[in-house]
């Protein structure tokens, strides 16, 4: 099925926090979208790969993504959109997503986006917390984070804005359960229709992985880490917010169509360097330099098209598993042609979830369940993984 949603990376950032392993480029604090040579030609790779696309049905989702997207001007912003029009057409209602920087706009820049045509944004906040936003290597400051929010709804209230949401981590440094019900206490107090809570992950190459390392890094204990999960379910629920995903929660009405479409393994362009889509459910990662990107889209000009294969069952199984109503499993299972024996050796790797009530298998649908199975959601894909690996057919032996 040809894709209706597209996501479009835009790498640059004033600086790379210290938590950060995603492809950006860091522009230092006083640089402008606006004016950098830098974000110029990097938006004329950006036009010239959504050009060439093989192009389908209108959008009915579009998320501009980073970096800080918000280093953009609302100019910019809208020739993007204009691009993905041409191309593609949007949809009536489509759902236009914006990631904005609480220290990268102001009230007339918010105005400006609203005007090109975003309907949704993405705020990133991460802590309401000055220290924890400086151990972070944050720009902004917690003054700002509720300023920027006071601007979302104020625009929501309106009508300019059909919704936003706020970004939090959890399981910070030197974290404890009154610090972080504060910091859920903070979030509600400025009423976002979507809250999405990550935990902290230590990737390569980051400060944080050199920090962790030199013992610099004063993590929580797994057991205060699930308490802390616990009660990010407990605040947001009783404030009336569905956990509709692992990180995700919203009033009702405000989930996010485009992640939907991530965790349906329905397939979306990716535009841009590091960008990964799956056009046609062939999923494809670009570079994550500009170099390497601007490289691949030139190899790729003398490509022939690619015929679509599917998203594999794997990344199936587990993106439906990160949802709160699961995944058909056995409907899955028919697609791959796989044995009954081999979803009962899935049964019982899994058996001690199940046992345990975090696992519930429900006639087809296998789902995790709300708040704990889906806390330990980790643990029950690596398992997943580990069990696929097994089922692939071994090499054919050497003659």
């Amino acid at each position: 099925m040809d894709p209706r949603s597209a996501y479009v990376h835009i790498p640059f950032c004033h600086r790379r926090c210290f938590y950060c392993d995603f492809p950006v480029v860091p522009l230092g604090d006083k640089a402008d979208g606006a004016t950098s040579g830098s974000v110029a030609a990097y938006l004329e790779l950006l036009q010239r790969e959504i050009a060439a696309s093989p192009g389908g049905p209108p959008l009915a989702t579009v998320y501009l993504g980073g970096g800080t997207p918000s280093m953009l001007s609302s100019a910019q912003v809208a020739a993007i959109l204009e691009a993905l029009e041409r191309r593609f057409g949007l949809a009536p209602g489509a759902e236009l997503s914006l990631e904005l920087d609480p220290a990268s706009f102001d009230q007339a820049r918010l105005a400006g986006y609203l005007a090109a045509g975003i309907n949704r944004v993405s705020l990133g906040g991460q802590s309401f917390d000055d220290g924890v936003l400086a151990d972070l290597g944050r720009r902004h400051r917690g003054a700002d984070l509720r300023e920027a929010a006071g601007w979302l709804g104020l625009a929501q209230r309106r009508g300019d804005l059909a919704s936003w949401s706020l970004d939090l981590i959890q399981g910070l440094p030197r974290q404890n359960v009154a610090h972080w019900d504060g910091q859920l206490s903070a979030a509600l107090a400025l009423e976002p229709p979507h809250l999405s809570v990550y935990d902290l992950s230590i990737e390569p190459g980051t400060v944080f992985e050199r920090r962790l390392a030199r013992g610099e890094l004063a993590l929580p204990p797994e057991d205060l880490a699930a308490d802390l999960m616990d009660l990010t379910w407990t605040r947001l629920t009783a404030a009336g917010y569905g956990h509709y995903e692992v990180s995700n929660y919203a009033l009702p009405g405000h989930a996010s169509r485009h992640n939907r479409v991530y965790w349906s393994g329905a397939g979306w362009w990716g535009f841009g360097m590091g960008a990964t889509g799956a056009p046609r459910g062939r999923r494809r990662a670009h570079p994550r330099t500009r170099a390497g990107y601007a490289e691949a889209l030139a190899a790729r000009a003398e490509e022939p098209a690619e015929a679509g294969e599917g998203m594999p069952f794997d990344e199936r199984l587990m993106v439906g598993l990160r949802c709160r109503e699961g995944v058909n499993l056995e409907r899955l299972a028919r697609q791959e042609n796989l044995k009954a024996s081999q979803l009962e050796g899935l049964r019982q790797r899994l058996a001690s979830y199940e046992q345990r009530g975090l696992l519930r298998i429900e006639g087809p649908r296998w789902r995790l369940a709300d708040p704990e199975g889906l806390a330990l959601s980790n643990g029950v894909l690596r398992e997943l993984l580990a069990w696929w690996q097994e089922q692939a057919p071994l090499p054919a032996p050497v003659p």
